[in-house]
């Protein structure tokens, strides 16, 4: 019940914040400093309430994922390297493992090299982290929007995935 009230909560928010764009930022994208606004929390859900998933698979991200906070000492699991400096991160994946999926949203700090972060994560992400289970090589994204970096890894989702994030920037 919680979790949709959260989800009901997210969606009138989003609305909210359409509604309330003046027209200036309706013909600049709303993105002057090509960041994307916004909490972490509220982009992951525009990524789900916007990509064009399969209903099996959009029902099992509504109740089958949690999101957690990204600490550093979690770096390691989630990019795949610790040491990455960032300013925020939070990660969405399974409660329970019938599937190899991850997405982590990654806010560097100001002045951060963004494209060596990407780099790093590409490089030393493991596909195989979760115990029998593992995503192809070519189902692992990692792309960013300004000082947003995503990382997505599935088998069944990582395109339209990546699609809807690359539309937020639009």
């Amino acid at each position: 019940m919680k979790r949709l009230i959260i989800m009901l909560m997210a969606i009138v928010t989003a609305f909210s914040l359409v509604a309330c764009k003046s027209a200036d930022d309706k013909q600049t994208g709303g993105n002057k400093s090509g960041n994307l606004e916004g909490s972490l929390e509220e982009i992951l859900n525009k990524i789900y309430d916007t990509a064009e998933l399969d209903d099996n698979f959009r029902e099992y991200i509504k109740t089958g994922t949690f999101n957690e906070e990204v600490t550093a000492e979690r770096t390691e699991y989630y990019l795949g390297k610790s040491g990455i400096e960032f300013e925020e991160a939070l990660a969405s994946e399974p409660m329970i493992q019938p599937g190899a999926y991850s997405l982590v949203l990654v806010r560097v700090k100001e002045d951060a090299d963004v494209e060596k972060i990407k780099t790093e994560i590409k490089e030393n992400i493991n596909p195989m982290k979760w115990i029998c289970v593992g995503v192809e090589e070519e189902n692992i994204i990692v792309d960013n929007i300004g000082d947003l970096v995503f990382l997505v890894m599935s088998d069944e989702a990582a395109k339209p995935l990546h699609d809807a994030f690359l539309a937020l920037g639009k």
